[in-house]
């Protein structure tokens, strides 16, 4: 820093920091620098900064002032080293302080290594990015004996400072204003590191505004590459001293650089994954229904239907593949009802055998039957006053067909053995992978029965017809599977994105977890990628009848306008230019109307 040594009469030499624009001398007490010698005036000189430079003026023409030994009678520039007489004390002028023994290089290279595996045990702890730049600098200032240091990375095309420290590890608060321009945009241009060791003399720099008005002495600069790409600089400096960065300094701070690098590209990208995965939480909570991620057009039908219907005690039948989340729906139903405190009971009409279905449905009484060693309630017991869930009912027997009929006209329920009917207070919900209207025709299933259940139906659509709903239901999976199973997070790779994209699923969501499931567990890379979820290009290459394909888009197409148009049906058959009633027969063929 810019100062005045001052041999004193009473006291040995002592140094005046000049960090005033003008810093006033002399014998009175209010100077800035207070001096008692023989011809000592009141006011006897003022040291002043003017045009990048300091000059020195006596106050009256009793002030004695000596520059290098000859006197002085108006303002003089001062020049490094300066030798001065004031009155009868001597004084020296510096612009900078002078350079510091050096640590031997051993030593100073072993504690750049130290710091680094310092780093890398921080990475292993719980860690924010910002906490992360920060000590970085520390270790960077304190290797090369700078008095700052700042770390800037490239953000959108420019260089953002994202960490401004000074020797005393504290965070400088006119970041911007304490950095050269031309050394920042030198570093940018070439790519490679630069030492200016006296940034107000050097040819290049001098000229440099940012450097005249910092009063830059040293200055280093270094591009912080990842895989070839700048990603950000490594700027420190030193205002007081000259030549303080060596070709040393430039090696050590290379490889620590290198190392850094990598750091803090790693720590950048799990960053921006933590800030993806927060960004993707909130979008799924707008895109969610209860437990159900969905934002399709035919999924918004059913959802709208559900609010709907769920205060109501009316039964629904759900109709879609398997593995579409039927009983989620009806899990839904049941959470928006008036029955919701109630129970909700499931019961798989194809999983059980025939013999015993009858009995897990409406219960048995001891001795009904062999086996039977107590009484036992049946589902449709245990769901009073809540909502009964009938599981792929388009397995259930004929002759048990009959007996669920009765119930649901009667609400009430006989026990296997039993004589005495015994009333319930429920709500059904069925479901069925199958088409019951075929089945009807086909005579394996009642007609009576059918329309009985399907009061209001509901089609779930099959994965492949949801768009980009799969992707969203794929994101959520994978950070729900890692959370369960302890897994490092991991996200998806751009080919494995389209395609999941791509493939038909046709075992629908239960497909799509299983492969999810799988691939976070068996991957050894931060990012699924398509092989990992066995989705290999012959898998992805299906071929349909160009008349089947036709029917595909021209459904597709006429979903997407009617979701652009907010289900308005008008407007969708005026934009495509066709008759209402074809908008009208293509839902009816979608269960939308």
């Amino acid at each position: 820093m810019p100062n005045i040594t001052i041999a004193h009469w009473t006291t040995e030499k002592k140094q005046h920091p000049l960090f005033k624009r003008i810093t006033s001398l002399g014998r009175a007490e209010e100077n800035d620098i207070v001096c008692e010698s023989p011809g000592m005036q009141d006011a006897h000189a003022l040291v002043y900064l003017e045009e990048s430079a300091f000059h020195i003026e006596p106050v009256s023409r009793k002030g004695e002032i000596f520059v290098n030994g000859k006197r002085i009678k108006s303002k003089t520039k001062l020049a490094h080293h300066d030798e001065l007489r004031i009155a009868e004390l001597n004084a020296s002028f510096s612009l900078y302080d002078e350079q510091k023994p050096q640590e031997d290089k051993e030593e100073h290279g072993l504690l750049a290594f130290q710091k680094l595996q310092a780093l890398s045990q921080y990475l292993s702890k719980d860690y924010t990015v910002d906490i992360l730049l920060d000590r970085i600098m520390d270790d960077v200032i304190d290797l090369v004996n700078a008095d700052k240091g700042f770390l800037l990375i490239l953000e959108d095309g420019r260089m953002v400072i994202k960490a401004a420290r000074n020797m005393n590890k504290e965070t400088l608060l006119d970041a911007e204003g304490s950095i050269s321009d031309s050394i920042v945009n030198k570093v940018l241009e070439t790519a490679s590191p630069i030492i200016v060791s006296d940034a107000l003399n050097d040819a290049e720099f001098n000229a440099s505004m940012s450097v005249v008005n910092l009063r830059l002495c040293s200055v280093m600069c270094f591009p912080l590459k990842d895989r070839g790409s700048l990603i950000g600089i490594i700027y420190v400096g030193n205002d007081n001293i000259v030549n303080l960065f060596q070709k040393r300094h430039l090696g050590l701070l290379s490889i620590f650089a290198s190392h850094t690098a990598l750091i803090l590209a790693n720590a950048l990208l799990v960053d921006d994954l933590r800030l993806k995965n927060r960004n993707l939480r909130h979008e799924l909570e707008a895109l969610r229904f209860g437990s159900i991620i969905g934002n399709c057009f035919p999924m918004r039908e059913v959802f709208r239907t559900v609010e709907k219907v769920a205060p109501t005690d009316v039964t629904v039948l759900i109709e879609g593949e398997t593995g579409t989340g039927k009983e989620l729906i009806a899990q839904e139903l049941h959470r928006r009802s008036n029955r919701a405190k109630g129970p909700f009971v499931v019961i798989n009409c194809g999983a059980i055998p025939e013999n015993l279905l009858e009995s897990e449905l409406f219960g048995h009484v001891k001795g009904a039957f062999t086996g039977a060693i107590q009484n036992k309630l049946g589902k449709f017991q245990l769901a009073h006053e809540g909502t009964l869930f009938l599981d792929e009912i388009g397995e259930m027997p004929l002759t048990l067909q009959v007996k669920l009929l009765r119930v649901i006209q009667e609400r009430s329920v006989m026990r296997v053995g039993s004589n005495t009917a015994e009333s319930v207070n429920i709500r059904i919900v069925a479901a069925t992978n199958k088409t019951l209207e075929d089945e009807v025709k086909a005579e394996r299933f009642r007609e009576d029965l059918y329309y009985r259940l399907n009061v209001v139906c509901l089609r779930l659509p099959p994965l492949r017809e949801r768009g980009d709903d799969v992707l969203m239901i794929a994101k959520h999976l994978l950070e729900r599977y890692a959370k369960d199973l302890q897994i490092t997070h991991k996200t998806l790779a751009q080919d494995a994105i389209a395609a999941i994209r791509k493939y038909p699923w046709p075992g629908n969501i239960r497909q799509l977890e299983n492969r999810l499931k799988k691939a976070l567990i068996l991957s050894d890379n931060p990012m699924i990628t398509a092989a990992d979820l066995d989705l290999i290009p012959e898998v992805l290459q299906l071929v349909k009848p160009l008349a089947e394909a036709k029917d595909d888009f021209q459904r597709r197409y006429i979903n997407e306008i009617l979701e652009l148009n907010h289900g308005n049906r008008t407007k969708t058959a005026k934009d495509l230019g066709v008759d209402p009633r074809t908008i009208f027969r293509h839902l009816e063929k979608e269960g939308k109307d």
